[in-house]
């Protein structure tokens, strides 16, 4: 028997913001299936809204985005529309800056300096106000609210000499985390910041040239992984399939941690370090440190059923599926703002009673970001008759916002932003509560000279906090 809870999926943990694909090819051929699949591959990446694009002749691109997930908006039809070409790249996207309409969906189609353009943006660039006003005030126009279009607009703006000119001086006046695809009458650049924030990974298949946000959506289309786009770099691939990288200066390796805690999928690998094997090793620790008398051990799905089977496999005590997540969305999409939230599409928890049923259960998170989803699980799995729940939370205590593209933006949104450890327990109901130490999650995640943004964790950002305010030499020649 299952009882049921209702939370939204806003609520269902941290969102990163977009997911990119990114496709060249030496013939003609019809791109837009490979990056169908690489796009659902990375659905989990952005539910609000999906686009492709492709460049097909000499300045003629076609594109098709809407809102919705990648199979509402993309059936038959729809695919169908976009021909066969030599380049092409998609996205899905999870707004954390500019609001959830289809003038914000990617990929960002434009006609610049070099004729049509097409970009497709993953990240926060923190000083896109800045730079926006300025261009605006030098007589810039923009149709959207997004980062990605002020990205656009100052990659054409810089790119007096070649396009490349233009993607490298951009880069040198952004501050932020991003990677993004752009393509421009058969060449692909796909470029990633200097800190490495968000993911970027180098596929190739029978004469093509991919790049994904992950792994994942690399396999989905049968390609080989090559390897991951180097912090600060852009690769720059021409119609014949050749490659190029011409590296930004000022690199220092600082990737997102939460990408091993919860962003990426499972079966993920980046920066040659298998998000699964982080996981199963951050239970690993966490059983040798905390040692709970207890029945049976459950993790919340979906990115924490990995960890729990690692505290298994380590404590001796068996793993059952407390929970289950009704994944079906329907042709529903996300949305962002706090009205919305409580009106959007519903996300089912099931609660399994005969499992845990007079137990005493050992349930993992992989985090707690504002402490309501905890509290209501909890209280679904008293009402379902667990005898005592004694949480356990793959990573640290989260105290500080993140400003590069998760979606926990201010420190009131987080219940570690002014509550201790045992605040936070009393406040969700558990009968315990334990918090991986950071030295071991990061021992976990393969770190090696402090290269991780734990900033969500520690407050110590990979940029000055006033240098979000910075751009003195923006628009200048």
């Amino acid at each position: 028997m299952k009882d049921t809870i209702i939370v939204t999926e806003k609520e269902f943990g941290i969102h990163e913001e977009c997911g990119i694909f990114g496709v060249s090819s030496l013939t003609k051929q019809n791109l837009a299936q490979d990056i169908y699949y690489g796009l659902f591959a990375l659905q989990h990446r952005g539910q609000e809204s999906a686009g492709i694009a492709v460049s097909y002749e000499k300045n003629r691109i076609a594109y098709y985005k809407n809102m919705g997930l990648v199979n509402d908006v993309f059936g038959t039809e729809e695919l169908a529309l976009l021909p066969a070409s030599q380049t092409g790249i998609g996205h899905v996207r999870y707004s954390t800056t500019g609001s959830s309409n289809v003038v914000n969906a990617q990929p960002v189609v434009f006609y610049g300096r070099y004729g049509r353009l097409a970009l497709a943006h993953n990240g926060n660039i923190v000083n896109a106000d800045i730079i926006r006003e300025r261009m605006i005030k030098a007589g810039h126009i923009f149709q959207s609210s997004i980062d990605s279009e002020v990205l656009a607009a100052l990659v054409n703006h810089y790119a007096t000499d070649s396009l490349l000119q233009g993607i490298t001086k951009a880069c040198e006046d952004i501050l932020g985390a991003y990677a993004f695809v752009i393509m421009s009458e058969g060449t692909l650049y796909a470029v990633r910041d200097t800190r490495g924030m968000k993911p970027l990974v180098m596929g190739e298949k029978d004469g093509m040239i991919l790049f994904a946000s992950e792994s994942c959506a690399i396999d989905a289309v049968d390609a080989r992984v090559i390897r991951d786009v180097a912090p600060g770099e852009i690769v720059k691939v021409n119609p014949d399939g050749t490659t190029e990288s011409v590296f930004l200066s000022n690199v220092q390796k600082k990737s997102c941690i939460f990408e091993y805690v919860y962003l990426a999928r499972s079966d993920s690998v980046i920066d040659n370090v298998s998000v699964y094997e982080a996981r199963y090793q951050c239970g690993k620790l966490l059983a040798e440190l905390h040692k709970i008398d207890a029945d049976i051990v459950a993790g919340v799905p979906d990115s924490a059923i990995v960890c729990a089977r690692g505290y298994s496999e380590t404590s001796g005590i068996p793993y059952v599926d407390a929970l289950s997540k009704n994944r079906y969305v329907g042709r529903s999409f996300i949305q962002p703002s706090q009205s919305m939230r409580e009106s959007s599409v519903k996300i089912k928890l099931n609660a399994f009673r005969s499992n845990i049923k007079g137990k005493r259960l050992i349930l993992i998170d992989d985090s707690i970001v504002r402490g309501t989803t905890s509290k209501k699980i909890i209280k679904l799995l008293r009402q379902n008759g667990v005898k005592e729940v004694h949480m356990l939370v793959a990573s640290p205590i989260v105290k500080f916002p993140c400003y590069f593209g998760v979606d926990m933006q201010t420190k009131e949104q987080l219940i570690g932003g002014f509550q201790n450890e045992e605040a936070i327990c009393a406040e969700i109901g558990a009968d315990s509560l334990h918090y991986i130490p950071l030295e071991l999650l990061k021992s976990a995640c393969g770190c090696k000279n402090d290269d991780y943004c734990v900033a969500c964790f520690d407050g110590n950002y990979p940029y000055e906090l006033d240098e979000i305010h910075c751009g003195n030499h923006i628009l200048e020649n």
